[in-house]
């Protein structure tokens, strides 16, 4: 997870470092404005985009009788409409045969304790990578979804043993995804051309996790990045009976074109 301006161009001199061009830009994928900037710095630099990869999102997590109206349009904004908003802005100026990878999660197909706007968001955006993928097909343009759980990340380092142990008891492979998992998939998707017949398809990288974690609210506040402020004991008893599953992604904007990199 890039978290500063300074880590983005971290990761562009690494790429510039193995011999590819990068470009670092800051900011919101949600607003029309920093979408159109920002796709404009990649066509003066390079003429086109061939790859697009829309990775931002943030979580705002709470049980949804406690939900904000502000907490579900944030989520829906960043996680949901900057999809939208960067795939458009893209299609408009890709030739044929470029590739378009939409990062959602598995809590956008069996939803989540806690998480109902991210899990609106994360479906929202496999429906719309579908219908973007019938539109686009005219054009050669495949867009395809990648729905990871549990990778590990600096929130899973964080975990105390007790907790770790109850998360990988779930997972059949025994271990948490790595961050490698999730780009391997991304990469074979967005370059390789054994993938150029595959469009309109989310495919989720879980270790063959079941369905229920056995985790209860209170467990996931222990692994959520923003667990809800106004919780109380009673109200985690009661949610505790039941149980799910927490999705651990980092919250990071990818934007590639013939190698750029860009931190939204």
């Amino acid at each position: 997870m890039l978290k500063s301006a300074q880590e983005a161009e971290d990761v562009s001199k690494q790429i510039e470092a193995f011999g590819g061009q990068a470009i670092t830009f800051g900011g919101d994928v949600s607003k029309v404005a920093d979408v159109d900037a920002m796709m404009k710095t990649a066509i003066d630099a390079w003429g086109t985009t061939d790859v697009v990869v829309n990775n931002a999102g943030i979580t705002r997590d709470t049980l949804l009788i406690r939900m904000k109206k502000s907490q579900w349009d944030e989520v829906i904004d960043l996680n949901l409409t900057g999809v939208f908003l960067c795939t458009q802005a893209a299609t408009k100026i890709m030739m044929k045969k470029r590739r378009i990878i939409n990062i959602a999660s598995v809590v956008g197909l069996i939803g989540n304790i806690g998480q109902a706007n991210y899990a609106a968001a994360k479906a929202g955006v496999i429906g719309f990578s579908k219908t973007a993928a019938r539109e686009g097909a005219s054009r050669n343009i495949n867009v395809n979804v990648v729905c990871p759980r549990f990778i590990a990340s600096d929130m899973t380092a964080k975990l105390g043993e007790d907790m770790e142990k109850k998360i990988l008891g779930t997972i059949p492979l025994g271990r948490y995804g790595q961050p490698e998992d999730v780009a391997g998939l991304v990469e074979f998707l967005a370059l390789s051309p054994a993938a150029g017949y595959i469009t309109g398809q989310a495919f989720t990288i879980d270790g063959e996790q079941k369905m229920d974690s056995g985790l209860s609210w209170a467990d996931q506040r222990d692994y959520n990045s923003d667990p809800p402020s106004n919780s109380n004991k009673e109200d985690d008893k009661q949610e505790g009976r039941c149980k799910q599953k927490q999705f651990g992604e980092g919250h990071t904007w990818l934007q590639m074109g013939q190698g750029t990199s860009q931190e939204i």
